[in-house]
């Protein structure tokens, strides 16, 4: 008989052998990704580190040795300061610098242009620095120049001629003896300054006018956006005996046409035909170019204004007296003038007055007065200016501007501003003064 004691069963297994299978080849499947993925990333790393290290022959050249550029001496050897300026060529074993004396030295003219060929073309190892050459043979640049006072002070000539460039203007000359004709040629404009500053450039024309007599006013067409016209356009002028031309001046003007306002002057240009061989300019076209200059600012005249200011009414009053020593715009030696005026808020035009015009005279007398009601809120004349243009009447062109005054604001200055102030300070009181007009 068996003895009596505890009875032993087999322990029965609680997990299902597939799924744990299952489970295993998961989590190797997932390990075998990540290790791949690491052993791609190392590998990608470490040939991206190889190429850097190597150039090809379409791979840009990084130069760890800055070098600096040679002077290349003149090939008849003579001492002059003109050169040419070269940098070493890259390629290639290191070779001796251009400048050494030898039999082997390349000429800037003849071969030296194919070695700069070949060496640009052709296949680019690893850049090796140049032996230093010898201080007597040839001379080098600094590293870092640290400007002179004198190279200072051309710099700064340069810039305030650069500044002051207006352009050139291009003609032709050409006189016709059979018909006792002057044909000029208003051929083109270079390098006009931009008188608009949103786009960079001008909407040029060209008037011209021949003085001393200020006959046959012409003009070019306008011509949109560009800094560069190109007219190409003749005028010919009849009546004029060959004996009468070194007594004519050619005025030109160069301007910017303006939509909302009136056109901006660029510049004048004024050509004697005393100065100019006219002899060769019969029966064939003479080309001349000049330097467009600034427009003088001399003898625009003066004008008599006076002002009232009333704060309680709210209403200035200007009275437009008389002009005095006004410059000849007509034929006659004479002119027809008028007065525009322009009431200015916060510096945008909200109202305008214009008075009679006076025919033929230079010292025109007008005796006109204009009321002007000023917006409300604002305190007193602070925010308030007037704008005067004096203009020369023309029955077939458009009407010329002689000059004009800024009364108040921001370009008011020297006598307009004391009588800008006066007014301003003296309420109800008429106070008139002459001021001189510029353009």
């Amino acid at each position: 008989m068996a003895e009596d004691g505890p009875e032993i069963k087999a322990i029965e297994t609680a997990v299902d052998t597939p799924l744990t299978l299952i489970v295993i080849c998961l989590v190797s499947a997932i390990v075998l990704l990540f290790l791949v993925a690491v052993t791609c990333f190392c590998y990608r790393r470490n040939r991206r580190l190889q190429n850097g290290k190597r150039h090809g022959p379409d791979q840009p050249l990084a130069f760890h040795s800055h070098r600096r550029p040679t002077a290349v001496k003149s090939p008849a050897g003579t001492s002059t300061s003109h050169y040419l300026k070269k940098s070493p060529s890259p390629t290639g074993p290191a070779r001796s610098p251009p400048g050494m004396s030898g039999h082997n030295t390349p000429s800037p003219t003849g071969s030296m242009h194919g070695a700069l060929e070949a060496g640009v073309n052709g296949n680019m190892g690893m850049v090796e620095p140049l032996p230093m050459p010898p201080k007597n043979v040839f001379t080098t640049e600094s590293e870092i120049h640290s400007p002179s006072k004198e190279e200072i002070e051309t710099n700064e000539k340069n810039l305030e001629q650069s500044a002051s460039y207006l352009g050139q203007l291009v003609f032709k000359l050409r006189y016709k003896h059979d018909k006792n004709a002057l044909i000029v040629s208003v051929v083109r404009c270079r390098d006009l300054p931009a008188k608009d500053p949103n786009l960079g450039s001008s909407d040029p024309y060209v008037k011209l006018q021949l003085l001393p007599d200020k006959q046959h006013k012409v003009k070019t067409r306008v011509l949109r956006k560009t800094r560069n016209p190109v007219y190409d356009e003749d005028f010919t002028f009849y009546g004029i005996n060959f004996n009468q031309l070194p007594a004519i001046t050619l005025h030109f003007v160069v301007l910017s046409f303006d939509r909302y306002s009136r056109d901006d002057i660029i510049g004048e240009v004024f050509c004697a035909l005393n100065t100019v061989d006219i002899t060769q300019a019969e029966n064939q076209q003479m080309a001349l170019s000049r330097e467009i200059q600034p427009r003088s600012l001399k003898g625009r005249g003066e004008l008599l204004v006076s002002l009232c200011w009333q704060p309680a009414a709210n209403r200035l009053t200007v009275v437009v007296l008389k002009a005095r020593n006004l410059p000849k715009m007509d034929v006659t030696g004479l002119a027809d003038p008028y007065v525009k005026i322009y009431l200015l808020y916060n510096g945008q035009r909200i109202a305008k007055k214009k008075t009679h015009v006076k025919k033929r005279t230079l010292s025109p007398v007008f005796n006109e007065s204009f009321v002007f009601d000023i917006p409300s809120g604002g305190d007193g004349l602070e925010q308030v200016s007037l704008e005067f243009l004096l203009l020369d009447w023309d029955r077939v062109t458009k009407n010329e501007v002689i000059g004009r005054l800024d009364l108040g604001g921001q370009k008011c200055t020297g006598s307009a501003l004391h009588h800008w102030n006066e007014v301003c300070n003296s309420p109800r009181r008429q106070i008139a003064d002459w001021h001189k007009l510029r353009e």
